[in-house]
C-alpha cells in the first residue's frame, strides 16, 4: 500500500487518530492508535528489549495491526497500530 506522511500535533498515550481520505471521490476512514509502553512491564533482561516488544505486539488486540515502532527512550517505547478492516 502506498503511504504518505502527515505531521500530527503532539498526542498523549492511548489516543486514537482518525484519518479520512478520498480515493477517486470515495471517502475512506482509517483509524490509528498510538500506545506508549513502559519498559518496566518487561520481564526480560534489559539487553533483550526486542523480545519484550515481540511479546507486547503478539499479545495486542488482533483488531489492530502493527504499523510503526517509534524511537524508544530509556523508560518507554511508542508503538503505532492501524485498525484492521476500518470502514
Amino acid at each position: 500500500m502506498p503511504s504518505i506522511s502527515i505531521q500530527l500535533p503532539a498526542i498523549e498515550a492511548d489516543q486514537q487518530i482518525e484519518v479520512e481520505v478520498k480515493i477517486n471521490g470515495k471517502k475512506k476512514t482509517y483509524n490509528y492508535r498510538v500506545e506508549i509502553f513502559a519498559w518496566e512491564q518487561c520481564v526480560e533482561p534489559v539487553d533483550q528489549k526486542a523480545e519484550c516488544l515481540k511479546r507486547i505486539i503478539e499479545g495486542y488486540d488482533k483488531n489492530w495491526q502493527l504499523l510503526q515502532i517509534g524511537a524508544p527512550t530509556e523508560k518507554t517505547v511508542p508503538i503505532m497500530f492501524k485498525q484492521r478492516n476500518a470502514a
